[in-house]
């Protein structure tokens, strides 16, 4: 059975660091890891996952997103945030948008793995 996409990432969000030691307010890294459902058409999951980008860019939160996927069909989004608490906030938020449900539905949920590190160093 699979978990249910609104407690798909709660372990992850609830669980993360909090960043002791650092100014609070410090940029963060989200990487998330996973494959697509078997069938699923890359182009249309891209497209799909385009469509989260009006959502994102409304938190004022999101500084940076690449999604890539390599040779054997491993798929990385990976996004800077302003700070964990607003990824977090973000990810909770997401699962109440009907746009996310096309991306969600195209991820095999058991091949999700996320985490949050702090960035240490950025160059454009």
């Amino acid at each position: 059975m699979r978990t249910p996409i609104t407690n798909l990432f709660a372990p992850a969000i609830n669980h993360a660091p909090t960043g002791e030691g650092t100014a609070g307010a410090q940029p963060v890294a989200e990487i998330v890891t996973f494959r697509l459902v078997d069938g699923t058409d890359p182009a249309s999951f891209i497209s799909a996952a385009d469509g989260m980008a009006p959502f994102l860019r409304s938190t004022g939160a999101m500084i940076t997103r690449t999604l890539s996927s390599d040779e054997s069909g491993l798929w990385t989004d990976h996004i800077t945030w302003t700070s964990l608490e607003a990824a977090k906030t973000a990810a909770n938020e997401m699962f109440q948008r009907p746009e996310a449900q096309p991306v969600m539905s195209m991820i095999d949920h058991d091949s999700i793995d996320m985490r949050h590190a702090p960035i240490q160093l950025q160059q454009e």
